[in-house]
């Protein structure tokens, strides 16, 4: 009897450690769990997989109109008409101008306020807040502006959809606990979705959204968000318009060192093009801004000019290339067809002095197409220079090197050459002709609202006193 109790205790003896060591263990370590999953999950990204998707959609469906009506129906028959009857450009664009200007005049808050600038603007500014009441209105002005030959193409109005899109979508779902700092983030992912479908190039979208607002640093939070919307507004698209490439033209995977130099060489040069423009059109449009005159005014002188430059370059140079109007085009009548040194560079100036008196003008739009228009025609006329066979390399050298001095986006535009052209073979020649551009280009943006970087411009808001430290008297010096 002794001996069984005995065995019974040691039984009992041995399990009671077991059971009472396995609720210590749960005490021990589940708080370290929740702690770390609460660390995981703190920025509350799932919300994201929900709103993106909306915002892609619906600036998808928004985009996808917009090419049908300024590629598919306006623009092709008009340029044709242009080609046979010089002579209606200037009028043609002068009306197409003052239209645009009337609609911004009359039922726009400030019609100086538009595109790609609103959208940085309203991202320092107003905490990602945009003025819905005037998104049709403005759509209109856009399209009578590019449908009708202005120097400028899609990207403007395609990135001030999804931006004004995400910013009302903000409004419409509060009820997700949204903060104010998430309605920055659908702004930012907005744009990426309208750059993105407009170009079939999605990483494109998120990447410029990225680096757009600065000059020297990337818009972070927004990531994620971006890259969802970016690619369901791209697959919106797609669905209606088809996937292939925007620019599609053959590449080479083979270069040698000397390519590679004369790459950077081109870097430089075009680095200080830009920078040129960038600063006249800076203070053009300061200037254009600041006169006191009608709006439609300001854009009918805009306009006449606009068709000034095409009338001219068409009457040295009478052929399907012209420096007006969207210009899809022009990528494979450059590359497709051999033109001279000279009308390639004729080309690059008359585009420059177009985009210049469009957008400087008021001309609602940005001018992403005519600076990558631009520094194709240089790389172009720069390969032909030095008799480098390859043209198609340092086209798209010049493109991405343009794009990168112009709006200060060296990572955009290289992954948009390689998306929208289908040259992702010339991605290190790019990488190198951005960089140098970028760097010798300095500050020099054509973009007003751009801040160079987040720590900057959050510091800039601070006063004085919230700056400086009271001096120690053991402080070294």
């Amino acid at each position: 009897m002794n001996a069984g109790h005995s065995d019974r205790l040691t039984l009992a003896e041995a399990t009671e450690p077991s059971q009472a060591t396995t609720p210590r263990i749960f005490r021990k370590y589940l708080p370290l769990v929740r702690d770390d999953l609460l660390a995981t999950y703190s920025r509350d990204l799932h919300k994201w997989l929900l709103i993106a998707p909306i915002i892609g959609i619906v600036t998808g469906l928004t985009i996808t109109a917009l090419v049908v009506i300024i590629l598919g129906w306006i623009w092709p028959v008009l340029l044709l008409y242009f080609l046979r009857h010089h002579w209606a450009i200037i009028p043609g664009l002068t009306l197409g101008f003052v239209i645009a200007g009337l609609i911004m005049q009359l039922f726009t808050a400030d019609p100086n306020e538009h595109s790609t600038e609103e959208v940085i603007r309203s991202y320092h500014e107003k905490q990602g807040a945009m003025d819905f009441r005037s998104f049709v209105p403005k759509l209109l002005a856009a399209i009578a502006t590019v449908a009708m030959g202005g120097s400028a193409a899609l990207e403007g109005p395609s990135i001030y959809s999804g931006g004004a899109i995400g910013s009302w979508l903000w409004t419409k779902l509060r009820r997700l606990r949204l903060s104010a700092r998430d309605r920055r983030i659908m702004l930012i992912s907005g744009a990426a979705a309208g750059m993105g479908a407009v170009f079939r190039a999605p990483l494109t979208g998120i990447v410029f959204a990225l680096e757009m607002p600065y000059k020297d640093d990337l818009a972070h939070e927004a990531l994620l968000p971006s890259l969802i919307a970016s690619v369901v507004s791209y697959m919106t698209l797609a669905a209606f318009l088809g996937s292939e490439p925007l620019f599609n033209f053959a590449s080479s995977t083979v270069f040698n060192r000397r390519e590679l130099v004369l790459c950077a060489v081109l870097g430089v040069a075009i680095g200080l093009i830009a920078m040129v423009f960038s600063i006249t059109f800076r203070r053009v449009r300061t200037f254009v801004v600041r006169w006191d005159a009608p709006h439609w005014f300001k854009l009918a002188i805009g306009g006449s000019l606009t068709g000034v430059c095409g009338v001219i370059f068409l009457h040295v140079y009478s052929g399907p290339l012209v420096p007006i109007g969207p210009n899809y085009e022009a990528v494979g009548l450059i590359l497709g067809n051999r033109h001279s040194i000279t009308e390639l560079v004729l080309f690059g100036v008359m585009k420059l002095l177009a985009t210049l008196c469009t957008l400087a003008s008021g001309g609602v739009s940005a001018m992403f197409v005519p600076l990558f228009l631009t520094g194709g025609a240089l790389g172009t006329a720069f390969a032909q220079s030095i008799h480098q066979p390859s043209l198609e390399l340092f086209a798209a050298v010049g493109m991405a090197a343009f794009i990168a001095a112009g709006y200060k986006t060296p990572l955009a535009a290289v992954v948009f050459v390689a998306e929208a052209t289908g040259g992702h073979a010339f991605i290190i020649p790019s990488l190198i002709g951005a960089a140098v551009a970028y760097a010798v280009s300095g500050d020099s943006s054509v973009s007003g609202d751009q801040k160079v970087s987040e720590q900057a411009h959050e510091l800039g808001h601070l006063p004085a006193s919230a700056l400086m430290t009271e001096a120690r008297p053991d402080a070294h010096i």
